[in-house]
């Protein structure tokens, strides 16, 4: 019996626009064979939608409908209107390493210098020189998820990082995603940060787009392997146009010992999703996700972690943070497991989220799937409004109804962004928030 694979509309609109970027999709021999097991297992799956339980509240079927096609590479002109986004968007004491529309740009990076400690390659470099070790390693990620299988394929060009063993990073590295605005496009990177052993690093990443800017789409990836004893701190900034789309996802793997403190804050783009794997593959390691959406208009932001304990002595904490206005949409969904042989796992989780209008949606799952009985876990959730008693108190003395949600709202958000490591990356992310209420009506 013949069996014939029907496919959906969007899978073709997909096909077609993977068959017009072949020539631009870096790698040949395996790297080309990886790619097409990605396309057919997205074309499978098609868009996610709310009938799979992990995109229920997401359904890019609604929201997004269609991928755009490939962005151009950068031309002089895009790369001037990146440079002017650089200028309002730069953090000061960082090493950047700059993508103009899904393509490394050199002249607008800093990766001279840069010492025996760190190696800095393109994502295209690699999978063209045929370094079989790193281009398994950038494969990882399965394509049982119909994005990052899409972002398998797609992949056009990002970064890899390898950190020596015993090298302690002081500059932070800053990668700096930025649509030109050339047209509604969309971009496919993906990005490899290696720790060696008892080395320590940090991370920024930004999301921004340039003047003119508006309907484009972000399709990113990262990979994490963080030796034995060593630790990375890592700062995700989603400031894209209000009118983009962008779809993240991290696979990220402790060894033992290791110490992995993420912080993400996200009040722009319209439609996000940042989904993470964290695997705690070695003893005595620990891990720290912390994150703050900000969301007001019509935004929806998606955050779904997947930590999973599978040895021994290990902890988790996660801390997650969402103020939402006006008709936003807000989405934690949280997953621990517990593997049989983690005995002495400690790990817990508490999301909250603050309802600012009648009509701000916030969905919150927070889960447990406990298999060990030696273990100290634990979850909570909560959504509420702002305590009006709270409220009366700081105005009868002077302030200001707008003030006085501010100081609240800083406060609430708060705890998140006092996890950030580095203290000026702190500041960075709580001038952002202060902006961010400022601009409220």
């Amino acid at each position: 019996m013949n069996v014939v694979l029907a496919k959906t509309e969007t899978a073709n609109a997909t096909s077609d626009v993977i068959a017009v970027a072949r020539d631009r999709l870096p790698g040949t021999g395996k790297v080309a064979d990886l790619r097409r097991q990605a396309l057919e297992a997205h074309q499978r799956l098609g868009l996610p939608h709310r009938r799979i339980e992990d995109w229920k509240y997401t359904d890019l079927r609604v929201l997004m409908r269609e991928v755009l096609p490939l962005a151009a590479a950068p031309d002089a002109e895009a790369l001037k209107r990146a440079a002017a986004a650089l200028k309002l968007h730069a953090i000061a004491g960082v090493r950047r390493i700059v993508l103009v529309d899904g393509v490394f740009a050199p002249t607008l990076s800093e990766t001279s210098d840069l010492g025996k400690d760190i190696n800095i390659r393109t994502l295209r470099e690699v999978l063209e020189a045929g370094d079989a070790a790193l281009q398994a390693q950038l494969f990882a990620p399965d394509n049982s998820d119909a994005m990052v299988a899409l972002n398998s394929a797609m992949m056009t060009d990002g970064i890899v990082i390898e950190v020596a063993d015993n090298a302690a990073i002081a500059l932070p590295l800053h990668i700096v995603h930025i649509a030109s605005g050339a047209a509604p496009a969309a971009m496919f990177t993906r990005s490899l940060i290696r720790v060696g052993k008892h080395a320590g690093a940090t991370l920024v990443e930004s999301y921004i787009g340039a003047e003119g800017a508006k309907a484009y789409q972000v399709h990113d990836s990262l990979i994490v392997a963080i030796g034995d004893g060593a630790r990375l701190d890592h700062v995700r900034l989603i400031e894209d146009s209000r009118e983009a789309f962008n779809i993240s996802s991290a696979v990220v793997t402790l060894g033992a010992n290791a110490h992995f403190n993420t912080f993400g804050m996200n009040n722009g783009s319209l439609v996000s999703r940042y989904q993470a794997v964290i695997s705690v593959a070695g003893e005595g390691s620990r891990v720290e996700t912390n994150g703050v959406n900000l969301l007001n208009g019509r935004q929806h932001a998606d955050t779904t972690l997947f930590l999973d304990h599978a040895v021994p002595n290990c902890s988790s904490r996660e801390i997650f943070r969402a103020v939402v206005d006006d008709r936003g949409h807000s989405v934690f969904q949280g997953r621990i497991i517990v593997r049989p042989r983690a005995q002495k796992t400690d790990a817990r989780m508490m999301t909250r989220a603050l309802l600012l209008s009648d009509e701000a949606e916030a969905d919150n799952k927070p889960e447990l799937e406990i298999f060990a009985d030696d273990v100290t876990c634990g979850h909570g959730a909560t959504t509420g409004a702002l305590d009006d008693s709270l409220l009366f108190y700081l105005r009868a003395r002077g302030l200001s109804e707008k003030e006085a949600q501010a100081l609240l709202i800083q406060a609430f958000v708060g705890e998140a962004i006092e996890q950030i490591a580095n203290e000026a990356l702190r500041e960075l992310a709580i001038s952002a928030a202060q902006r961010w209420l400022a601009a409220r009506g």
